[in-house]
């Protein structure tokens, strides 16, 4: 297994001298630098069409990390990872972080559906395609596709990711690259839908990234299968042709857009019981998915 407790050599209690050194604010996770090893900090911050909120949401940093520490341990056989030690972090980012090698970050962020909703809804609602991917006529908000499809999109350092082709990619990557990209976030996709099934939750889509590590290996980094890279819809509440309940953030979208914000920012303050009912929601993805009772 590729996960593992922290580097040989180190200890998880060993004191930070303060060469700790902050080189990346993202919109949810902070980079640090660290002998040479990155500390990915995930925040409560929450962002929503690409503008981060002004409310955090309190533990959903650490619901984060869990959760993605969880799913690196479940596809360790079919892809390396990036990450190093889940304990070997300064005190103050304890539960929330990760010690990670470094990655030369793949410019794709690679999206698997296997359910039309969101952008990808819109794209066929216009064209019949989701990323340049045809889909048979006649599917609603919520349809589950033939088959899991591949729908990549640009990764932006400012502004909005926008959808790509496979042959976009291939152009970019070359086209064995690509072609493992796809093959991979399309195994990773169908491995964790699997699992979520048998816990009664719908994987409608997800977002992972790659990145190539100094021995020239492609790499999973980022997050995996959370509440913020993920749509987890319960299975027994699917219904085809309206909007489903969310156990991730598509319910804080659906609030921020329903308050009449022109998702530009700054963006609105969340109100308490939406900020609640954010918490719970993704706790219970938590609690489903892993079959463990959140201590948060």
């Amino acid at each position: 297994m590729l996960f593992r407790g922290y580097p040989p050599g180190r200890s998880s209690t060993r004191p930070y001298d303060g060469r700790v050194r902050h080189i990346h604010a993202g919109k949810v996770r902070d980079l640090y630098e660290d002998d040479g090893d990155i500390l990915l900090v995930a925040s409560d911050r929450i962002s929503v069409y690409d503008v981060t909120l002004p409310t955090p949401i309190p533990g959903k940093g650490a619901l984060l990390t869990q959760l993605s520490l969880w799913w690196f341990e479940q596809f360790g056989h079919l892809v390396p990872n990036h990450v190093l030690s889940a304990t070997d972090v300064p005190a103050e980012f304890a539960g929330r972080a990760l010690r990670c090698r470094p990655l030369t970050m793949v410019k794709v962020e690679c999206i698997a559906r296997g359910y039309l909703s969101g952008s990808g809804l819109r794209e066929y609602r216009k064209y019949g395609t989701v990323s340049g991917v045809a889909l048979p006529p006649g599917l609603d908000e919520g349809s589950k596709l033939p088959e899991p499809i591949f729908t990549p999109t640009t990764k932006a350092d400012a502004g909005h990711d926008e959808p790509i082709t496979f042959d976009d990619v291939v152009a970019q990557e070359g086209r064995d690259t690509a072609e493992r990209l796809r093959e991979l976030t399309l195994a990773i996709y169908r491995k964790g839908a699997e699992h979520a099934a048998g816990r009664g939750i719908i994987v409608a889509d997800t977002k992972v990234e790659f990145g190539w590590a100094a021995d020239g290996t492609l790499t999973l980094g980022d997050e995996v299968l959370t509440s913020d890279s993920s749509r987890f819809w319960p299975a027994d509440e699917w219904e085809p042709g309206r909007p489903q309940h969310a156990f991730d953030k598509q319910f804080v979208r659906d609030w921020a857009t329903s308050t009449g914000w022109d998702k530009t920012p700054p963006g609105p303050e969340v109100p308490p019981e939406i900020v609640d009912a954010t918490r719970a929601r993704y706790i219970e993805a938590y609690e489903r998915i892993t079959g463990r009772t959140w201590q948060g």
